[in-house]
């Protein structure tokens, strides 16, 4: 699924998602209004020119983030449930939009075992972020992209349901061996509604 790209340099995006609008590169949205902030909820889209990735929409499923996800397989507070990832930023943490009594957060471990691995932790229940792991140092930069201490993504094919795996850049570009995988952007997208949702994970008991 992609999200409608409302600028114009962007008009070819055929397939949309309602609810969400583009943010420039300028560092302010389409509308005028202020950039995005702490607290104010997000979606993402690739930016990959010339490949199939360009402005496909983020997921979350199964304690990680992934592209050209078929079925997302959240249980949100709307319906239909949408099949991308809603997010906001607090004091450089990445969480989900998720219920009150549900706190999903992003974490990174880049040491070589880790290879840049993007997942999120779930409490109550869920698995937390191990040893090496980081969960802040996320920002969005001048041109609306979201980056981890200043680095970008790598998306990776033969994930679920033959989506693509999203990491973290930390100098290696095919972590764990993965050998089809490209260099992509993660442009910021303004949520409009704010649905939240509780993505799917693996309970800490498994």
């Amino acid at each position: 699924m992609k999200f409608q790209i409302l600028a114009a340099t962007f008009a070819a995006c055929a397939a949309a998602a309602p609810h969400m609008q583009y943010r420039q590169t300028n560092g302010t949205s389409t509308n005028g209004t202020a950039p995005i902030g702490d607290n104010q909820p997000f979606g993402l889209v690739a930016i990959r020119s010339g490949s199939e990735l360009q402005y496909a929409s983020f997921s979350a499923a199964q304690n990680g983030l992934l592209l050209d996800l078929p079925a997302q397989n959240a249980t949100c507070s709307s319906s239909p449930a949408p099949n991308y990832a809603t997010f906001y930023l607090s004091e450089g943490a990445l969480y989900l939009q998720t219920p009150s009594n549900i706190t999903q957060e992003l974490y990174t471990d880049r040491s070589g075992m880790g290879q840049g691995v993007l997942e999120y932790s779930t409490t109550p229940g869920g698995y937390q972020a191990g040893r090496n792991s980081e969960t802040t140092g996320w920002a969005i930069d001048e041109s609306g992209d979201l980056t981890f201490d200043g680095s970008s993504f790598i998306a990776c094919s033969g994930s679920i349901d033959n989506s693509w795996s999203v990491w973290v850049e930390a100098g290696n570009p095919n972590p764990a061996g993965l050998d089809n995988c490209v260099g992509i952007a993660a442009r910021t997208v303004t949520a409009t509604d704010n649905v939240a949702c509780t993505y799917g994970y693996t309970p800490a008991s498994s």
